[in-house]
């Protein structure tokens, strides 16, 4: 007896076990294709590990628009080219909005924050974000005016530099990261500042970090890396500190705040706590708050310094674009008056040009990661509950079939017939649909209104001459991030 139902349990035991693979492997038929991958890795020693964009865009040509990928034991689906990106972006934005959950921004944000949230909190901080950028930083007269008085501070600093060569990394950092102060904190820093100083450094090595081999490691085995010595434990220690220093502007606020009259983000967001503390699905609270405001000071601080660098470093490369700019800039503005967001329709070429050099730079190739919160079906897949997704950008910024000269710089991609500026749809830079980046606005006016303003008083050059420059990124893997040169400004006749 015993015996027999042994053998009936062994036998129900199997045919589970069959019932359970066979729905595994259906269930794996209708993943993306992608290559094999190796235990423990997955296809993580197949990737290009300075440059593993390239990698997936390889991948895509055998296996198609969307390719299934593993590193280590995390599943990313990969969606490459315009048509996919804009269809899964546009047509299904509601299955693509969750944000993916990397380590190092779990690690960072401690899961509170706009940058890293889905569902009600997301929504919540978003619209509360959006509606504060406008209301103190987009309305006529806000934040205009801090980028143009930033603008003159940056000025004489460069003027200062009396023609010698420099490493512009750090004055474009204060400048860019100082309206994001006026904005968040409501106070800008002097240049002097050492601590100041020593907070953009982290800022940068932070983004080093994350485009170099050892942050694509942590983020696939950050248990191992926890316990293995490394940069990653300097980079969260500086992390900490910004957090620290955010923590302080906040207490600062709470003691010397007027619900009646907010003077920036945080005093805005601290009113809305107030007026929400009884609510217990309210998401204004003080977590959420200090990762809010790390997200905002530390995206809009690199991502739009870096873009500027880039953009030097184009102009000192291509001599004759940076003349003509120069010459609109003369004949539309003069070098009197400090440039307005108003001039830039009638700046046509320097319009493109700004827009091919964000094009060609192609800073975050990968996008950032979303995540599928629940099972999403696409062009007959289905892309599992829990699966990272990559929108490959980089396909679409250099894609072969958008673009008359994908590899190389062209301002015409922007011009028309009549060298009018034209939109192109498959600028993509700042991602599009839903979650799209909210401080893009904000990005697109300061770096108008800094390199107007430079262009009007300085031709830019390095003592190497033109040919010196070299336009491939130093790091490039979750960002392409440019060489440092010491550049010489010479002011205008």
């Amino acid at each position: 007896m015993e015996l027999s139902v042994t053998l009936i349990s062994a036998g129900l035991l199997i045919v589970l076990l069959l019932l359970f693979n066979l729905k595994n492997r259906k269930k794996k038929r209708c993943l993306p294709p992608g290559p094999s991958g190796l235990p423990i890795f997955g296809n993580l020693l197949q990737l290009d590990k300075r440059a593993p964009f390239k990698t997936l865009q390889k991948l895509s040509e055998r296996y198609g628009p969307v390719v299934t990928v593993y590193l280590g034991s995390q599943r990313f689906v990969v969606l490459v080219g315009y048509d996919t990106v804009t269809e899964a972006l546009m047509d299904q934005s509601d299955d693509f909005n969750g944000r993916g959950c990397l380590p190092f921004t779990m690690k960072v944000t401690k899961g509170y924050g706009l940058g890293i949230s889905n569902g009600d909190r997301w929504r919540q901080l978003r619209r509360f974000t959006l509606t504060t950028l406008r209301d103190f930083g987009m309305g006529p007269n806000g934040m205009e005016e801090w980028v143009q008085e930033e603008a003159r501070h940056l000025v004489a600093r460069m003027r200062n530099t009396k023609g010698s060569p420099f490493d512009p990394t750090y004055f474009l950092s204060c400048a860019v990261s100082n309206v994001i102060c006026c904005l968040v904190f409501g106070q800008r820093f002097s240049y002097d500042d050492t601590h100041f100083l020593h907070l953009l450094q982290s800022i940068t090595e932070t983004l080093k970090f994350n485009s170099s081999p050892w942050g694509q490691l942590y983020n696939i085995f950050p248990r191992l890396m926890e316990w293995l010595p490394g940069q990653q434990h300097q980079v969260f220690a500086m992390i900490e500190e910004l957090r620290n220093f955010t923590s302080k502007k906040i207490q600062e606020h709470q003691d010397t705040l007027d619900p009646s009259s907010p003077r920036d983000y945080i005093d805005c967001f601290l009113n809305r706590h107030s007026q929400e503390k009884h609510l217990s699905a309210s998401e204004f609270h003080h977590e959420n708050l200090v990762s809010t405001v790390f997200n905002l000071f530390l995206a809009g601080t690199e991502t739009t310094s870096s873009t500027l660098r880039y953009a030097l470093n184009v102009l000192v490369k291509y001599p004759k674009i940076q003349e003509s700019v120069q010459q609109e800039i003369d004949t539309v503005i003069g070098r009197e008056r400090s440039p307005t967001i108003e001039d830039r329709k009638s700046l046509h070429f320097t319009d493109a040009v700004l827009h091919e050099i964000q094009r060609l730079m192609d800073l975050v190739p990968m996008s950032i990661p979303r995540c599928a919160l629940k099972d999403i079906s696409f062009r007959g897949y289905t892309i599992p509950k829990g699966t990272m997704i990559i929108f490959l950008l980089h396909s679409v910024l250099k894609g072969e079939e958008l673009w008359e000269t994908p590899w190389s710089f062209n301002p015409q991609h922007f011009l028309d017939h009549n060298g009018k500026f034209k939109k192109n749809p498959a600028f993509l830079a700042f991602a599009i649909g839903k979650r799209a980046c909210v401080g893009e606005s904000l990005a697109h006016m300061k770096i108008f209104l800094f390199l107007v303003s430079l262009l009007q008083l300085f031709t830019f050059s390095v003592s190497g001459g033109p040919d010196s420059v070299d336009l491939s990124p130093e790091y490039g893997s979750f960002a392409n991030l440019p060489r440092r040169y010491n550049i010489i400004a010479t002011p205008r006749r």
